[in-house]
Order: C-alpha cells, then structure tokens, then sequence
C-alpha cells in the first residue's frame, strides 16, 4: 500500500537521519534593472485581494501572502509534489535516540537583511514569541529550547511527537533585535520588514501593487540574483485570467477555464501550466455545533446526494478529482487505505440511497417536498464562497442544485472573503467551501478534521477544523501516531484514522485541490514542472521560497 519512498521518508523523522542539503540550482548574474518594464523583475499575481495593506508581519493571519514566502523563512521547507521536507535555514536534523530531542543544524553565515547574522538565539526567540501570540497550547509538545551555540537548536520533548519536525521545521524566523522591541507583536504590522528571505525590499507600495526588492544581505549570495518580484493585486480569478493572456503576469496564475486554450496555445514556447492535486481537500464544511449538521446520517446523505464527478467538471474543468471517503488528497496516496475505500459509499453519487437515508433518519418530507429535522425546523443550510473565486462558486451552485433532489434548501452565500472567512473562522456559518490542514503526512489533515485540540469556542478565531467536530477516539490515534517509531505501526494508526474519519463524515470532501501553477518563461525560466518538481509551481506554499531561488531570468 505504501512505497518504499514514502517508508524511507517517514523513517527519517523518527530515527534521527540527517538531512541533506537543499536542492537548487546555481544561477548566473543579472545587470540591475529599475524601470517599470524591467524584464528583472517578476510579475507575481495575488489573487483575492481587492488591495493591500503593508502588513508583514508572519504571526498574523491577515499579513501579504508574501511576507511567508519572499521576506521570512523557515529552518526546513515541504515540497508536497516529492512528499519531502527540504532543508533551509537549518543543514540538517537530528532525533535522539528516545524521541523526546529534535537538534536542528544551522547554516553558517546566516544574515539578516539589515546584515546583522542570523543564529540559533534567533530561532529560540522565535519560538517563545509564536507560544506568546498564538496561545500556550502552541507546541504544546515542547518542554524547552536551547541553543547550545550559534548555530545549533536543540528541542526537548515531553512526549514523542514525530510530527514536531514538520511544525518546529516550517515556523518562519523573525529577528530577535527588531522583535524584541515591539510592544504587541500580534498587532504589530512590520510595514518595513527585516528578513532573512531572498526580497525583503518594500518599495512602490501602494493598495493595488508592490514591490519587493532583492535582499542586499542575502545569505544564498548565489540565488536569486534578479532584481525583485512586483506583486499584483486581482480581486478575482476573471481580472487575473485576463492580464495572463495579456502577458502582463509571470507567475501565479489561478483557475482558468480550459487553460491550454486560453492561456497555454497563446504562446507555447514561453507559457506553461502545473496542476498537482497534492493542495489542500476542498470540503462543504458543516457547522456541527448547529443542529441537525451535527447528525452524521445527514452529513452523509448530503454527501451521497452531491454529484462530485459534475462537481469537478463544471466547477473545476476536470483539473482535480472527486474525493473519496478518506478524504486524502494526492499528496497522500501512499498513505491510503484503499481496503477502507471499497467498503463506503457515502462520497458515492446515489441520490436514492441519499434519500432513503434522511427517510430512516426521520427527516420527513413535507407538503411542499422539503425536509424536515425531527423538531420540526426545516432542513436547510447556507454555502458560503468567496466572490473572488469563481471556480468554487461553480462548485457550490452545483451542491445547491443537487440539494433540491433531497429536498433541502442551500441557497450561495457570496460576499467579499472577509466576510465570508469572518463567519468561517468565528464558526457563525452554516455551510461552506472550505479547505483543509495539509503537511507532509495525513496527520495534519485528520488533525484539522476531527482533533478535539483544535476546536475552538464559537466566537473565538479558528485556523482549521472550522466545522469545530471534537473526537477524541481521533485525538487518541493521533497521539499514538505521533509517538509510533516503526512503518507497521504508522500504517495500522494511519489506516484507523482513516477508517475513523470514514465512519464520522466531520466533513464532507469534495475533491482534493490542485496546486495552482502557471508560468509565462519569456522573462525568467527554470520552472518546476511535473518533469522536474523541485517545488509546486504556486506563489503561496512553503516550497514557494525554492521556486524564488530557482528560477532566473532569461539570457
């Protein structure tokens, strides 16, 4: 069921390999450039923001996409494509020998952009700071940081917890000497940011674009020797669809309606396409702190009577997949169960069976042919989308229309994301498109899913497990799936996990997303491709820093 490759990986975590170094590619020199057109600078789209506001600041969850991808890094970055972990600010890694020591090996001659050095203080202080403005339970796992010498940390544990390398490894990195001074550094908005990442330059800042400049103390003297990125703000996938075709973006591009046509055949010695579906499960989430969204035989006749293979064809122009019970994306397809699979149904289209199972339930039908919960109150549910993202609009009117076969009324819901995520993440919402946790390992995934850890009070911002579906029999599997140190152990906690999440339908998933990448190479070429996938071809992952490195422009 599983490969080789992923064993070799997962066995890394736990048994202390070191890592070796990142892969990259070595990059010529570039003249500098400073006009407007400048071929040394790459065009990066942003798609969902109507404008801008200069907040660099990696703790919050409203700051610029690229603050967490350009100005600040981490000690490790996860490449989805490969299943791997990279190594980044940190060489290397080392667990001891009980699990309960995680040591992370620092580059020498790290920097800053104001070009005082980065070390291993640095990191610690990051770490107490995350525990300060993200709450207690923040790593919760972690007794004590210590950093022996400049260029070593070392994690003690008070359980094994295999997954810290993941959570400890991608934390981005803040400036000990600029953060210390900050009075409220959750509400702090670093407007003029001190990183460590290849742009850290904030220049021509205005609410529809900006500029990040090439960091002057860049620590890989070698990579990313072109000028900077001008980030583009486009308030939906139409306005960015059509700079693309224009030749007016680089990179970034989102959803576009047969791309190949449209985007690709334009120019196809220059323009090219990636759609891995490694990202994210895109799920109709269900308040299930609101009745009757907490009956799982409703949750599971909605989902039979969703017509994913439709779905994905009218909403996602067959660029991903329906999902199954599991709920895996592609990412994890060497962790699936597939025994699990064969024997559920509930994610199978069968508006009878769907039917059938609300009759059983006691959600009658009444004269007008509308369901009912068993109180009385009819059974209807919202589906929130945000209006700059007109694929999963597509999605959720499909939903909408296969809701009438049952009976139930589930009217779109579309605002501005700010709404909509304002009602997500305080958990006031009935129904939405939404996405899921995603790491290296489904861990993180059946974590956002259904860990009790992660609720959260209504009210109270959640940044996963938005339905708020509390299991502990999960938080139990996880705990032994955290500590497990073999591949049959993993593979027997991994595969009641699944089962588990099979049996309870916290959400109802829908397809697993793609990693959205598309390039124009008539200024800058050496993209990652389904040939080559040193990184997902998408300006929002933690790979995204590779591709930024990587890449250089054109002779």
């Amino acid at each position: 069921m599983k490969t080789n490759r992923s064993r070799r990986f997962w066995r890394a975590l736990v048994a202390g390999a070191a890592v070796a170094g990142a892969v990259s590619l070595t990059l010529s020199g570039c003249a500098p450039a400073s006009s407007s057109a400048s071929t040394d600078i790459l065009r990066v789209a942003s798609i969902g923001n109507a404008s801008f506001v200069q907040n660099f600041n990696p703790f919050s969850p409203t700051a610029l996409g690229m603050s967490k991808t350009a100005v600040y890094e981490s000690l490790m970055v996860t490449n989805l494509a490969k299943g791997e972990i990279v190594p980044w600010l940190a060489s290397g890694y080392e667990w001891s020998e009980d699990g309960l020591s995680l040591t992370f090996d620092l580059n020498d001659d790290l920097t800053w952009s104001d070009g005082e050095d980065l070390t291993s203080a640095d990191v610690t202080y990051t770490f107490d700071l995350a525990r300060k403005v993200l709450g207690d339970a923040t790593y919760d796992y972690v007794d004590s940081v210590s950093a022996p010498d400049d260029n070593t940390v070392t994690y003690t544990l008070n359980r094994p917890y295999t997954p810290g390398l993941y959570e400890l490894g991608v934390q981005l990195i803040v400036p000990e000497h600029i953060w210390k001074d900050v009075d409220d550094p959750a509400k702090f908005q670093n407007p003029d940011p001190i990183g460590s990442g290849p742009f850290t330059e904030v220049e021509n800042f205005s609410s529809q674009s900006y500029d990040l400049l090439r960091n002057p103390n860049y620590w890989q003297k070698d990579k990313a020797v072109y000028d900077g990125i001008r980030v583009i703000a486009y308030g939906g996938n139409d306005a960015a669809n059509i700079a693309a075709i224009n030749g007016d973006i680089d990179f970034g591009l989102g959803f576009i309606q047969d791309i190949q046509k449209t985007y690709v055949d334009v120019d196809p010695d220059n323009r090219g396409y990636w759609f891995p579906a490694v990202g994210s499960t895109i799920s109709l989430t269900l308040n299930t702190t609101q009745a009757p969204f907490d009956d799982v035989n409703l949750r599971k006749a909605i989902s039979m009577g969703i017509d994913r293979d439709s779905v994905v064809a009218k909403g996602m122009n067959n660029y991903t997949h329906p999902s199954d019970c599991t709920g895996l994306s592609d990412a994890y397809n060497t962790w699936r169960d597939d025994s699990i699979v064969s024997q559920c149904d509930w994610t199978t289209y069968d508006v009878d069976a769907a039917n059938a199972l609300l009759d059983e339930s006691g959600y009658e039908r009444g004269d007008d042919g509308m369901r009912v919960s068993p109180d009385g109150t009819p059974v209807e549910f919202s589906i929130g989308v945000g209006s700059a993202s007109t694929d999963w609009i597509a999605v959720a009117q499909v939903i909408s229309d296969d809701m009438k076969e049952l009976g139930i009324s589930a009217p779109l819901k579309v605002q501005d994301w700010s709404q909509i995520n304002q009602a997500l993440f305080g958990g006031t919402f009935q129904g939405n498109i939404a996405w899921s946790g995603a790491g290296v390992t489904p861990f993180e995934y059946y974590r956002s899913a259904m860990s009790c850890r992660t609720v959260k009070p209504v009210g109270e911002e959640a940044s996963q497990n938005f339905q708020r579906y509390c299991s502990e029999e999960a938080d139990q599997l996880m705990d032994q799936f955290a500590a497990a140190t073999t591949d049959e152990e993993q593979e027997s906690i991994m595969s009641e996990l699944q089962a588990l999440y099979s049996e309870t339908a916290p959400t109802i998933p829908l397809f697993p997303g793609p990693e959205w990448g598309a390039y124009n190479s008539t200024n800058f070429v050496g993209w990652p491709s389904e040939d080559d996938p040193y990184a997902t071809l998408s300006p929002q992952a933690s790979s995204t820093v590779i591709v930024l490195t990587t890449i250089r422009p054109r002779d």
